[in-house]
């Protein structure tokens, strides 16, 4: 059985995500929204952060929006969306289950 495309998206990959859901953002406006979400538990690097964009424009997640020298700004397609609806799904059937787990006897 092949497995889907980022089935079970890295945290990373998730605030990535998470990043576009309310505003198109530039690489350098992504790695604040991430840092000043998790309170600096999660940083970025430049590295992770462009190669986890663009896996996620190959993927039709992300749409590249504009271009101004260096800056290119990137804005969350519908598909993306999707998977970032479903990963939120599938995170809380995590929780539930840990939490039915620690209430029995």
């Amino acid at each position: 059985m092949g497995r889907r495309a980022f089935e079970g998206l890295t945290e990373t990959m998730f605030y990535v995500l998470m990043a576009f859901l309310r505003a198109e953002r530039c690489g350098t406006e992504v790695v604040e929204f991430i840092r000043h979400k998790t309170r600096d538990r999660l940083t970025l690097g430049p590295g992770t952060l462009y190669t986890i964009l663009g896996k996620f424009q190959e993927e039709g997640f992300l749409t590249e929006i504009a271009v101004e020298g260096r800056k290119r700004t990137y804005q969350l397609t519908e598909s993306g969306e999707k998977r970032y609806q479903e990963e939120v799904a599938r995170l809380r059937a995590c929780v539930a289950d840990a939490e039915s787990e620690e209430e029995r006897p």
